[in-house]
């Protein structure tokens, strides 16, 4: 298994920083075909092959997602693609 973790602070109030991890997941869900689901204020998203969470805190996102064994070899574009959208999405 393959881990990739990323935190990212923000300023972004509670209800912008939710939709902001929201977009994160609708376009993770568009281009990896991953689904996912709110429980409370954690974010989780399956998929065969890979399973994560997402939360939201007050100053910072944090995305945690273990890649099974077929989808190793896509590991650093996931983790740029995370990197591009919490950029774009907390304005840093």
């Amino acid at each position: 298994m393959s881990v990739i973790e990323v935190s990212r602070p923000h300023n972004l109030d509670k209800s912008h920083a939710v939709k902001a991890a929201d977009d994160l997941a609708k376009s993770l869900s568009d281009q990896f075909s991953v689904h996912y689901s709110w429980e409370g204020e954690q974010l989780h998203f399956k998929r065969s092959g890979v399973k994560g969470q997402l939360e939201v805190n007050p100053n910072t996102i944090h995305v945690r997602i273990e890649l099974g064994l077929l989808l190793r070899p896509f590991k650093d574009r996931i983790e740029q693609e995370i990197h591009k959208h919490l950029d774009h999405l907390t304005g840093a």
